[in-house]
């Protein structure tokens, strides 16, 4: 058995219910966005292609029984970029991509949410030799181009 941990996964075909496709689709249309916590938590946006790669990736890598916990044949994997970014300047790669400012409402952080998530990656670095390559400019970019594009099913 392996599992597979993703991290704040974003682009192209995301939910709708994420918060990428939500300021989107609210900058988008010049409607606000809640920014819980005044903006200051952190995530660790992964582009959707490095999720791909990564799962990919452990398809051939099959968990051997002698090498794990009780001789069971399992592995747990975190697929991430493993460096969180501010929620600040991922709102503002969106606005910058999107060409407009979001209109920002300031809240309190929300109930069970954390200050900051990050993927520690190391594990699939060194066992399958995962390395996301998208930068969250060029991901956002990408976004959003598809975000604007006749494929969006959602769009504004």
């Amino acid at each position: 058995v392996t599992g597979l941990r993703f991290f704040t996964v974003y682009g192209p075909w995301g939910r709708p219910d994420m918060a990428p496709m939500l300021f989107a689709t609210a900058i988008s249309r010049g409607e606000p966005i809640k920014v819980f916590n005044n903006g200051d938590m952190s995530r660790d946006f992964t582009f959707v292609d490095d999720i791909v790669d990564g799962t990919v990736g452990v398809i051939g890598h099959k968990p051997v029984a002698s090498e794990c916990p009780h001789g069971m044949p399992y592995k747990i994997y975190n697929i991430g970029c493993s460096s969180p970014v501010r929620l600040m300047d991922f709102i503002s790669e969106i606005e910058n991509a999107l060409g407009k400012e979001a209109k920002k409402v300031f809240m309190p952080m929300q109930p069970g949410d954390v200050y900051q998530t990050y993927a520690d990656s190391s594990l699939l670095e060194k066992e399958v030799g995962y390395h996301p390559s998208t930068s969250l400019h060029d991901g956002i970019g990408r976004f959003i181009e598809w975000f604007n594009s006749d494929r969006n099913p959602l769009r504004v």
